[in-house]
């Protein structure tokens, strides 16, 4: 038995995300759904909160908000399994727990419509971490988060050996619902791998 930590995007809220982490959550597994520490001026909260386009490389500002909504979460992650996912935002604040205290309880990475927030201290991590499951949904005509930086985190995971699902749909920013039992099912998979002892 473990813990499903699902981290909402931008804007988002802890109650945004509950409906998709009750669908996803195991049973036995409890459910985590911390919410970021930074207040969006327009709706809900962040992670990190900047006004460059998306193509555009995170900057030390914003390496700085990342660094403080690490210390604001992992405080509250419990000890045991987990398995880390969120949208957007969230799925790359999933990715940054690698690189930090909790990072060799982590069997399973939920990548939906997200990317990588800083590539190369990701591949530093987890060359210190066995290889796990990771999920990738990304759509296709995803304007807020190119294809592209998905495709980068897939490509991440898969030099680190890691076992890689990746899920693509014609659809924008968002999660698509039409392949939510999959996701359903690798989540289980995970978790059985986990209760298993594998």
């Amino acid at each position: 038995m473990g813990t499903l930590v699902m981290l909402h995007g931008l804007t988002g809220t802890a109650e945004m995300i509950r409906p998709l982490g009750e669908s996803l959550c195991p049973e036995g597994w409890e459910l985590l759904l911390p919410e970021g520490p930074l207040v969006h001026p327009k709706r809900g909260r962040g992670w990190w909160i900047r006004d460059a386009p998306p193509e555009v490389p995170l900057d030390e500002s914003t390496f700085a908000q990342i660094a403080e909504s690490l210390s604001s979460l992992e405080p509250q992650i419990p000890e045991g399994p987990l398995i880390v996912g969120g949208f957007s935002q969230g799925s790359a604040l999933a990715q940054e727990l690698l690189s930090t205290g909790c990072g060799s309880q982590i069997h399973g990475i939920l990548v939906i419509g997200g990317k990588s927030a800083r590539p190369e201290i990701l591949r530093a991590a987890l060359k210190d971490l066995p290889p796990r499951r990771l999920l990738s949904m990304h759509g296709e005509s995803d304007h807020l988060v190119p294809l592209s930086q998905g495709d980068e985190t897939v490509e991440i995971f898969r030099e680190a050996n890691w076992d890689v699902t990746v899920l693509r749909h014609k659809k924008g920013h968002m999660v698509n619902l039409a392949q939510q039992q999959e996701l359903v099912d690798w989540v289980q998979m995970t978790a059985n791998l986990v209760d298993n002892g594998s």
